[in-house]
């Protein structure tokens, strides 16, 4: 159970390779039909989907290749949604392709818009330009906008996956999920969102990684347009591929350690990694009735090989090439069990919060009476204990 716990709680675990295959033929585009789709059609097809998302109308784009997105908007309720062309990116057979400034929130939930740049691919008809498909390119390709879409929503969740996807199990993880956090932070009011793509490589999609990079993450907690502004909206996006092949105990803890991660809006906050990951785990660990040698084994293994680590864990544990990135985890995790059995858990949830606006060490003085290097003295004497290892 140890290494499940870990594993799926690793934010960012990459699993790069490189994928060699041959690249299929392209018949040479008509290059009059494509010149013929200028800027100005292209603007004209984008006004055509803003109207039809705007009045509700499916038929509109009955017959071009997103007709989703009518239903799409109307399950979600998005609102804002403003598509602005920016600039020609290549051609196809029968159109061209093109980058298109996108900007959306979902009402409800989302409290101001995500904006980020997409991908999108046109074709002539006789109409003119129309939009003919969405993403596939470099940078985000936001999930209700590349394809169909399956919705749940309660008065403080609001789930969207691609056709197909688990949404049952993961919105009853991510209701159960809204008391583990609120029994630490009552003063959280949630408005979860929570993203599923089709696959890891979805994910990828979605958040506009590099291949790879997602495939041994259960979930994210990001904006969904890579800001990180204060006010920026936060989703929590999911990886079916992995959070699957969980347990029914591990899958809740990703989802409450990604639900702190909203809550404390962990993704645009100043707090050092330590205690970011390290407050998630303990929140989302907090009820768990597993023994400190089970949700530790990891640190615990590394400390009787090793010893104590000299520091607590920062940018160079947390990178996702390292070998020990899962007891990099749980020594945060355990940092901030050190902290609330010193000050207590409010203690722990005033320190976080003062870490974020006056900085760790004048947290550290004001609420524990602790310097960071006496944090690390206590936190090392209980790695040391935990391994068994003498004084």
């Amino acid at each position: 159970m140890a290494g499940l716990v870990v594993s799926v709680l690793v934010i960012g675990v990459a699993v790069v390779w490189l994928v060699l295959r041959d690249e299929a033929y392209v018949a040479t585009p008509d290059r009059t039909t494509s010149s013929a789709i200028g800027p100005a059609a292209l603007d004209e097809a984008l006004d055509r989907v803003e109207e039809a998302v705007r009045t509700g109308d499916s038929a509109a784009l009955e017959d071009t290749g997103v007709g989703y997105l009518v239903t799409n908007a109307d399950r979600l309720r998005v609102r804002d949604l403003d598509l602005r062309y920016v600039e020609q990116t290549g051609r196809t057979v029968d159109g061209v392709r093109a980058t298109v400034d996108v900007t959306w929130r979902f009402a409800g939930f989302d409290g101001e818009p995500a904006r980020t740049e997409v991908a999108m691919t046109f074709r002539l008809d006789e109409d003119g330009a129309v939009l003919a498909a969405v993403g596939g390119g470099e940078g985000r390709s936001p999930l209700w906008l590349t394809g169909p879409v399956e919705v749940r929503r309660t008065d403080r969740v609001l789930v969207l996956g691609a056709e197909g996807a688990d949404l049952p199990s993961v919105t009853a993880r991510a209701e159960a999920a809204v008391p583990v956090v609120r029994r630490v932070l009552d003063a959280w009011r949630p408005r979860l969102v929570v993203e599923v793509p089709a696959s890891a490589a979805g994910l990828g999609d979605v958040l506009g990684a590099e291949d790879g990079q997602y495939d041994g993450v259960a979930a994210v907690t990001a904006s969904p347009d890579g800001s990180t502004a204060p006010d920026a909206p936060l989703h929590v996006f999911v990886n079916p591929d992995v959070l699957g092949t969980l347990r029914s105990r591990g899958a809740q803890v990703v989802l409450s350690h990604e639900a702190t991660h909203v809550a404390t809006r962990a993704p645009v906050s100043a707090q050092p990694l330590w205690l970011l990951e390290g407050f998630a785990d303990y929140v989302a660990l907090r009820d768990v009735d597993l023994p400190l040698s089970t949700t530790a084994s990891q640190v615990i293994e590394q400390v009787r090989e090793d010893g104590p680590p000299p520091a607590l864990p920062g940018p160079v544990e947390f990178d996702t090439g390292t070998s020990h990135l899962g007891a990099a985890y749980e020594a945060a995790w355990l940092a901030c069990v050190v902290l609330a059995d010193r000050v207590g858990e409010q203690g722990l949830v005033d320190l976080y919060r003062a870490a974020g606006s006056d900085g760790v060490e004048a947290a550290l003085r004001d609420i524990a009476g602790w310097t960071e290097t006496e944090l690390t003295q206590a936190w090392r004497a209980r790695l040391t204990e935990l391994a068994g290892l003498p004084d």
